[in-house]
């Protein structure tokens, strides 16, 4: 009888240790459950109770912002039927933009003093009441040429005009007593606002009749 005790209390031995493990990790397999449980209730109860996944940004899209638009200088040689390039390498255009008058060529024989570039003053425009540039609005710098080239005006006083460059106007204008005389080049600077998409400049005639040699239009700031 004893004997058969002690069987019995050995075969239990091994079957409570097996129960005692399972047990074990059950206990430890809901802790680690509740756990999480509690790790995605606080999660949820740190979003306002809604599940948040971090949004990765876009990368930012590179902004090309192109630089406006410079107007280029336009220079035109009055009474020249081609292009002209001078001493500094701008290109003149030949006669253009005028109304009315005549242009007149005096020939490479003809002498000007007081430029590097001559053949402008060799060639003219005579007679014209305006002249018009389409422009972009904005500031410019207005160069007119002159010189006196006509045999006829031997002393100031024989050709006198106004001429009014956007809006700018200069009475009385005598081109032999600017330069000093004959065969001289001279040059009037103007600064003009253009403000309707263009450059105008009238000549009224009052001893003889208007003349020019160069326009130089140049942008600025």
């Amino acid at each position: 009888m004893q004997n058969a005790k002690r069987l019995m209390q050995r075969s239990c031995v091994p079957f409570i240790s097996v129960l005692a493990a399972f047990l074990l990790a059950g206990c430890q397999s809901g802790k680690e459950q509740s756990a999480e449980k509690m790790t995605t209730e606080t999660s949820k109860e740190q979003s306002g109770g809604k599940m948040t996944t971090a949004a990765t940004p876009a990368p930012a899209l590179a902004m090309t912002v192109e630089a406006p638009s410079v107007p280029k200088a336009i220079r035109i040689d009055a009474g020249a039927t081609d292009p002209y390039t001078d001493s500094e390498g701008n290109v003149w255009l030949p006669d253009q933009g005028f109304a009315d008058g005549d242009t007149v060529d005096r020939g490479n024989d003809v002498q000007i003093a007081n430029t590097k570039d001559p053949a402008i003053y060799r060639t003219e425009h005579y007679g014209m009441t305006s002249f018009s540039q389409k422009l972009p609005n904005g500031k410019y710098t207005v160069k007119l040429h002159f010189a006196e080239t006509y045999e006829g005006i031997t002393a100031s006083g024989q050709r006198v005009f106004t001429f009014n460059v956007g809006g700018h106007e200069y009475k009385g204008f005598d081109v032999f007593a600017k330069a000093g005389g004959a065969r001289r080049a001279y040059i009037e600077t103007v600064n003009v606002a253009v403000t309707d998409g263009k450059l105008d400049i009238t000549f009224t005639p009052e001893v003889d009749n208007p003349e020019i040699n160069g326009i130089e239009i140049i942008p600025g700031s």
